[in-house]
């Protein structure tokens, strides 16, 4: 059976957190035989598992057999991040409303940054991503400006790994990035073309918390823009601030709860 020899000594969780993983990587409903190849489980396991995830709402059976992420878990998911997607929420809206552009915050989630909130503008802008979903740091202005910012031993660490090319434009070269990101904290913000999708480009600044790096905050533009962008940086700037201050009185590990505490 599919991925039986890789069931024995696996605990319970770690078979559930498997058969969700399975869902990751698919944006379609998905039969108990893929569930069972993306989790590497035996169907029998993978049967009794989806159906106890299906009775807790967890997974949802549609009427032709197959299943997909249920409603309970989109409502527990949305507890990540809460305070600071709370506390940012209005400024984020307030920089939308002073740009006419889609608006962003996202924070660094291992080597990716995870998106928390996004404010869509009404221009057709290639999406790479939304709310909830993330992207590799080195492609998009959040995540370098966060990357930018880090303790020397986390970009050290980064710069190590093998840098995925989403597209031509995406900086792979190490030594490459390495110079673009002091850069970056040289200037205070980063920048990118159509290194994620191409006809988007993107500028971020950091949020800082207690002076240590909490956030990427960013817009992302058409690319025929690319060549303004810099104009909205007093907005990015001050709404930043806006943020800090904002959340300044919770402690950073409450704010972005496991984000913070996971180190690469």
């Amino acid at each position: 059976m599919a991925g039986g020899s890789r069931e024995s000594g696996r605990s319970v969780t770690s078979r559930v957190l498997a058969i969700l993983e399975a869902f990751e990587q698919s944006r379609t409903a998905l039969s108990l035989t893929q569930i069972a190849e993306g989790s590497g489980l035996p169907l029998s396991t993978t049967h009794r598992l989806v159906a106890e995830l299906t009775d807790w709402g967890f997974l949802s059976r549609g009427a032709n057999g197959r299943y997909q992420l249920g409603i309970r878990l989109w409502e527990l998911a949305q507890n990540a991040g809460r305070q600071l997607r709370d506390a940012a929420r209005p400024f984020v809206q307030d920089l939308f409303s002073l740009t006419g552009e889609t608006s962003q915050l996202a924070v660094r989630e291992g080597h990716e940054v995870l998106y928390i909130e996004r404010i869509y503008g009404t221009k057709r802008v290639p999406r790479a991503s939304r709310v909830g979903g993330r992207l590799p740091m080195h492609a998009t202005a959040v995540g370098k400006v966060i990357l930018a910012y880090e303790e020397e031993w986390v970009r050290t660490a980064y710069l190590n790994r093998q840098l995925e090319r989403s597209t031509a434009h995406t900086h792979i070269v190490p030594g490459r990035l390495a110079e673009e990101l002091d850069q970056i904290r040289e200037q205070g913000y980063a920048t990118t073309l159509e290194e994620v999708r191409l006809g988007s480009c993107s500028i971020a600044v950091p949020v800082f918390h207690t002076g240590r790096i909490g956030a990427g905050l960013g817009l992302v533009l058409l690319t025929s823009q690319a060549g303004t962008m810099t104009r909205h940086l007093p907005a990015l700037r001050g709404v930043s601030a806006q943020i800090e201050r904002a959340t300044a009185h919770i402690p950073l590990e409450s704010l972005l709860g496991s984000h913070a505490a996971r180190k690469t």
